[in-house]
């Protein structure tokens, strides 16, 4: 029998409220609709699950088209009751299997209702419908059940660590140890089918109807200059080392020297910088590179890629997307990826301070970057106590250096916290100017605009949250708000000596032909012509226009970020022998899939993912090797403590 997957997410059962990965399908036998696990998202009518297998069918196809049909499944032992039925799990779903009650099958019966839970069973039966009254709608095979015949444990199940349940609840670092487990829940089944399913979609998009070519690029290369941290693997050969790529940067541009004209692929990429929820150490990202494209383009491609790959039942996105300069999101959201799904802008309040006799405020207002800035919290009073405030007020003092100010428009129209400092005029240009209201909260900061900007878009953040824990709805896990942010500053200074320069981007990003001449004189001023895609505040890709010219890219490694540029004398030639213009950008698959799911972690949508702290908790890796294997490589473990 053959399943045509519906897109329309259940909502109305407490099982489907329970478990996200329960979506509406439809038997193309019978017309029934049903709740199904697998997110068949773009499975064909004809998609076959038993094709070279054992069984016949899956444990969540048969309906009442099949009654008398004799079937056989596979799967593993989810449920027993008292000896008279069982129920078996596989992938795709639930069958029940009743088990003979006559002398004649006592062994049949016995096998299979004494097996421990989860072994791994073989049962042929025929299929019957359920007695009347005894229907299940919420089970996509809750009209039948399959009367056994014949049954064998292919595998028994020891005493498993935790229950395959989604309602039982474990801790994370319990689930990774047992992964090969954990990926048995209906969730995790669901990430990773989804997850494939978006990644074959924009590989048909890519290649089959925009020419793109899937090339797979070398793991094993040497060290980037600027960027995160590398891993590097030794070698035999005494000093030298690869490094694993962050990305396949200077691989892509060199396939655009090469003629290919348009490269695409599911890139493994590598970062040394620990694991964060965003965050892994090894990582996939869907890499894309081509030549003579400007901005726009790659923008096009992006979108009509994100539109044809996006699951159905997550609704439209929008054609085009919204676009956002990097100037605009730190004066108004305080950081370079806003999450637009809520309201609660930073606003610019300094023309209404700017002839206040405050001494202090004035003082700030005299320098080149001075502002007053504020952020309204409509009936923020409400859920945002004192101590509530006077905590996120010492963060933010203590990791930005910033005064906040909370103030509380009460109800008589004057400001809680402001009372005696401002005149009454002043107070009502401010209520105006937020357009506040009984109950509302106002934070108010003045000070450096980017560190003042800075500060309010942490809070802003933080205030949502608090918000919703309170009950206030404000983003939406059913909401995606797609957003282009760019013109971004070619170059920033560095965190730890801001007298030099670093790429925002990487080396190789284009300067804003508007800007040239100041690359030579005012570097720290140029745009740059690097876009971000930001999905509910997560950036999900980054990619740029890339320097196709050698003089220039030899120019900016060395005169502005102070590197070697030998390091990269294969590049410099390459752009010296005919490179076309070319541009590119790559999404992060792992971080797109787990907005997508509303999954609180990348690492729960990635089969086998590193813990926190970048460690394999399954197989205890990274390990420790033997001091032959350590000789063969020229290197010698030096004890911290001993200083040998």
């Amino acid at each position: 029998m053959a399943l045509r997957m519906g897109v329309r997410l259940l909502m109305g059962c407490s099982l489907a409220r329970r478990s996200p990965s329960l979506f509406q399908a439809t038997c193309v036998s019978c017309r029934r609709e049903f709740t199904s696990h697998t997110p068949s998202l773009y499975l064909q009518a004809s998609t076959d699950f038993n094709s070279f297998a054992s069984r016949s069918h899956t444990c969540g196809e048969l309906c009442s088209a099949d009654i008398g049909r004799e079937v056989t499944l596979c799967g593993w032992l989810q449920y027993q009751r008292q000896g008279l039925f069982v129920v078996l799990r596989d992938f795709h779903g639930l069958t029940q299997v009743i088990l003979p009650q006559d002398e004649h099958n006592l062994d049949l019966k016995n096998l299979l209702s004494e097996a421990t839970l989860e072994s791994v069973v073989l049962v042929k039966g025929t299929v019957i419908a359920r007695p009347h009254g005894q229907e299940n709608p919420k089970m996509a095979t809750g009209e039948i059940e399959v009367q056994a015949s014949h049954a064998q444990i292919l595998n028994p199940c020891k005493k498993l660590p935790f229950e395959i349940k989604d309602v039982v609840k474990k801790s994370e670092s319990l689930r990774m140890q047992y992964r090969y487990l954990d990926l048995r829940s209906s969730q995790l089944q669901y990430n990773l089918r989804l997850r494939s399913s978006m990644a074959m979609r924009m590989r048909e998009y890519l290649c089959n109807q925009h020419g793109f070519v899937d090339v797979e690029t070398p793991t094993l290369f040497k060290r980037t200059p600027g960027g995160a941290k590398e891993f590097v693997v030794p070698t035999q050969e005494h000093g030298m080392f690869y490094s694993l790529p962050q990305s396949p940067q200077q691989f892509k541009q060199l396939l655009m020297v090469g003629g290919l004209d348009r490269y695409f692929q599911l890139a493994r990429c590598y970062r040394d910088e620990g694991s964060r929820p965003d965050r892994q150490p090894e990582f996939t990202q869907v890499d894309i590179e081509m030549s003579f494209v400007d901005q726009a383009g790659i923008r096009s491609l992006i979108e009509g890629l994100l539109r044809y790959s996006w699951p159905k039942e997550k609704g439209s996105l929008p054609d085009p997307f919204p676009i956002m300069t990097y100037a605009e999101a730190m004066s108004s959201y305080g950081c370079d990826k806003p999450d637009t799904r809520f309201e609660m802008k930073i606003t610019d309040v300094t023309s209404v301070f700017s002839a206040a006799q405050l001494g202090f405020v004035q003082e700030i207002l005299n320098k080149p970057r001075g502002c007053v800035k504020a952020i309204h919290i409509p009936e923020g009073a409400k859920y945002l106590k004192r101590k509530d405030l006077d905590s996120m007020m010492k963060i933010i003092k203590d990791q930005y250096k910033q005064d906040v100010m909370p103030l509380v428009l009460k109800s008589d129209g004057s400001w809680r916290s402001l009372q005696k400092l401002i005149s009454e005029e002043l107070k009502k240009d401010l209520t105006d100017a937020m357009g506040a209201k009984a109950e509302d909260l106002i934070l108010l900061a003045a000070g450096d605009h980017d560190r003042v900007c800075t500060a309010l878009g942490k809070l802003r953040l933080d205030v949502a949250c608090r918000l919703e824990e309170c009950g206030v709805s404000l983003r939406s896990l059913t909401d995606y708000n797609f957003l282009w942010v760019v013109d971004f500053p070619l170059f920033l200074p560095k965190e730890d000596n801001t007298q030099e320069l670093e790429s925002t981007h990487h080396p190789f990003t284009a300067p804003n032909p508007e800007d040239m001449d100041l690359l030579y004189t005012e570097p720290e001023k140029v745009r740059s012509q690097h876009y971000d895609l930001v999905l509910n505040g997560w950036e999900v890709g980054g990619g740029s226009i890339r320097i196709h010219n050698a003089d220039l890219q030899r120019w900016v490694l060395e005169h502005v970020l102070k590197e070697d540029a030998n390091v990269l004398s294969h590049l410099l030639e390459a752009l010296e022998s005919g490179a076309p213009p070319h541009g590119g950008i790559a999404l992060g698959l792992d971080r797109l899939t787990a907005i997508i799911t509303g999954a609180p972690s990348i690492r729960d949508v990635i089969a086998f993912p590193k813990s926190f702290r970048g460690r394999d908790l399954m197989s205890n890796a990274p390990d420790f090797v033997s001091d032959e294997v350590l000789q063969l490589y020229h290197i010698k473990v030096r004890c911290p403590d001993s200083g040998n």
